[in-house]
């Protein structure tokens, strides 16, 4: 019997093993980084940082470094092995049996499943269409709560859609958590993307914890880099038995405080190169029949395009860019309810692969129209 997680590690180390692949569907960032960046790395290597555990919590100044790139002063911080084991240590601690764990649709599908395996009920509330401005209504979560709702789970700016919430709106959400007693997750993931960007913390420190990532603004996915932003109380209460004690990816976080401190100097350049690829995408899009980049300009280092007006269906538009070694994501991997409507395309990447796709998009609409079949995706 062929187990499903084979068949998925099989079909993402084809892709990994594939050198000529334009990666366009995982988010990544695949600008080079900062000279100091790369150098710090190869610093850590080089004087054999790798032999020794790095302090449980992360290093000093990395954890200070986060705090001021977040604009929180008063929080404490665990650093974890990628943004994916912060989340497993919060949902798999906070949540509970007969609880309520309370998300969008579309969401980010790992938190769901790890507080569906520490017994909670996952309840998604719809946000995808032009009436729902594709992001969470104060009206459908103040619905949506009660004295039984554990978690509240919040991508913002949200994955696969790319709106953020104002300022405004999060002070409300806090309030809406703060009412029941519940706990907020933001997962800020792709915030350094964002215009502009609030964190919960500031309106309820006392049960918002914060996510932080260096996949995406950084490109460090393959380097496993994340954090915990939250109260000193719930910092030592996920300290207490998380997933690793022995500290996290040593060479990363040396290169992530190098990153910290140069961000203003370089991380502009990153978010105009993605404002120009954002909108070769979406003006090629326009050009083309029936399709349509909904959320523009998002707010995150992705597009989603719609695709059912035109008759294709999103898998066999990602099977037909696969062909031409291009890699987007379909819609069903974050929704099974509204993922037959659109793909998603990551945009942090060179000009010219993105000009590959834009060039290759009425062939591509072709092929999968006269298809409409697809291998299976993950």
């Amino acid at each position: 019997m062929t187990r499903s997680f084979e068949m998925r590690n099989r079909f993402f180390d084809q892709l990994c093993e594939d050198k000529r692949l334009m990666w366009m569907g995982q988010n990544t960032n695949h600008f080079e980084p900062h000279p100091a960046v790369m150098e710090a790395m190869n610093r850590a290597i080089k004087d054999g940082d790798f032999h020794i555990y790095a302090p449980p919590l992360g290093l000093e100044a990395l954890r200070h470094g986060i705090l001021e790139d977040m604009n929180i002063r008063s929080a404490s911080i665990m650093i974890t092995n990628g943004a994916v084991e912060a989340l497993y240590n919060v949902c798999t601690r906070f949540n509970e049996p007969g609880k309520s764990f309370i998300t969008t649709d579309p969401s980010w599908a790992w938190p769901m499943n790890f507080a569906k395996h520490s017994g909670a009920e996952v309840i998604q509330l719809p946000i995808y269409g032009r009436e729902r401005g594709y992001k969470l209504s104060i009206e459908q979560l103040r619905a949506a709560v009660n004295e039984n709702t554990q978690m509240i789970y919040l991508v913002d700016p949200n994955n696969p859609l790319g709106t953020c919430h104002t300022a405004d709106e999060i002070k409300e959400i806090a309030d809406i958590a703060k009412s029941v007693g519940a706990y907020l997750v933001h997962d800020s993931t792709y915030s350094a993307f964002a215009d502009k960007h609030t964190p919960a913390y500031d309106f309820y420190p006392e049960k918002t914890i914060v996510i932080y990532s260096f996949s995406k603004w950084l490109g460090f996915a393959g380097m496993r880099l994340g954090a915990i932003v939250a109260s000193p109380e719930n910092i030592e209460l996920l300290a207490s038995s998380p997933p690793n004690n022995l500290g996290c990816n040593i060479v990363a976080q040396r290169a992530a405080i190098a990153a910290l401190e140069t961000k203003a100097e370089w991380f502009p350049g990153i978010k105009a190169r993605l404002s120009r690829n954002q909108k070769a995408v979406f003006d090629r899009v326009a050009a083309v029949s029936q399709m349509v980049v909904p959320v523009y300009p998002a707010q995150a280092n992705f597009l989603i395009i719609e695709t059912e007006d035109a008759g294709i269906t999103p898998e066999a538009l990602v099977s037909a860019y696969r062909k031409q070694n291009i890699m987007i994501r379909q819609g069903a991997y974050h929704t099974r309810q509204f993922g037959h409507r659109f793909v998603k395309v990551s945009l942090t990447v060179p000009e010219e692969w993105v000009d590959q796709f834009c060039d290759s998009l009425p062939q591509m609409m072709d092929e999968a129209m006269a298809g409409n079949s697809a291998a299976t995706l993950f």
